[in-house]
């Protein structure tokens, strides 16, 4: 029979390889894989400021439910359709820990792709604006939305960025194990829901939000949303997804399998 789903060691192996693949992704696959993920992630997020223009003056809890809700479209579009998200892409570090990519592979990945992910975020973000499908509402949303990233202080940026991306890579890990597209699905929707919902801070759907309110009046310099909010949450995020997941799962059910495997021959 069938399993419907991969063990933590087999998806931790499906992750090395797959850590090995992109390493070795052309540059130019790279970038336009990583424009696609940039606009699927900002479609989540305009998603969200549709959904919750009208509830914020009913509930704010209601507001943040229905936003997340919403939200997690963007990365089941990025597991399914195939894009590049460097949030995601943290995870190659297990290919790191098991010697199948070198440092170098994994800094091109992340470079490119980062990059890639921000001028699809901010094409985005100005096709909407452009598009005038805002209303009065939606544009008071995404002003609110930016503020309150940009009033962070540097450690709650760093301390939002490690949870957001904490949950972001386990549903990579999650979407990696199921082995149908309902289950990646669902695999994708309730660790993202949960990190929308609760607050945290991902870099790349900050790229939308923030230049959206930019480009709808919010007075912030590019310099301003690199150095208070992208540099603070991308470091969070790299505690999260890079450190935190690929060193435990690695050690857990790789490295200790291993040794189980030299015992017992």
């Amino acid at each position: 029979m069938e399993k419907n789903f991969l063990t933590p060691e087999e998806t931790a192996k499906v992750l090395i390889e797959v850590s090995r693949k992109k390493s070795r992704m052309s540059v130019v696959n790279m970038i336009l894989l990583g424009i696609f993920a940039g606009i699927y992630i900002g479609l989540g997020a305009q998603g969200s400021i549709t959904v919750m223009q009208t509830l914020k003056n009913i509930d704010t809890g209601l507001m943040r439910f229905m936003g997340a809700v919403v939200f997690p479209v963007g990365l089941m579009m990025v597991v399914l359709c195939g894009a590049e998200l460097f949030t995601g892409n943290n995870l190659m570090v297990i290919g790191l820990l098991d010697k199948k990519i070198n440092f170098k592979d994994l800094f091109r990945n992340w470079f490119v792709v980062y990059f890639a992910n921000f001028i699809g975020s901010v094409l985005l973000a100005v096709i909407i604006v452009k598009s005038g499908i805002l209303n009065s509402k939606m544009i008071e949303t995404a002003i609110g939305i930016a503020s309150g990233k940009m009033s962070l202080s540097y450690s709650q940026a760093i301390l939002r960025g490690t949870l957001c991306n904490f949950l972001v890579v386990v549903a990579v890990w999650m979407s990696t194990a199921a082995r149908d597209v309902v289950s990646k699905i669902f695999s994708s929707f309730f660790p993202i829901m949960l990190f929308v919902l609760s607050g945290y801070e991902h870099s790349i759907a900050n790229m939308y939000f923030i230049p959206l309110a930019k480009f709808l009046g919010f007075s912030v310099s590019w310099w301003e949303i690199f150095s208070k909010n992208l540099l603070p949450v991308t470091f969070g995020n790299l505690i999260g997804g890079a450190i935190m997941v690929p060193f435990v799962y690695y050690y857990c059910y790789i490295n200790e399998n291993r040794k189980d495997d030299f015992k017992t021959a």
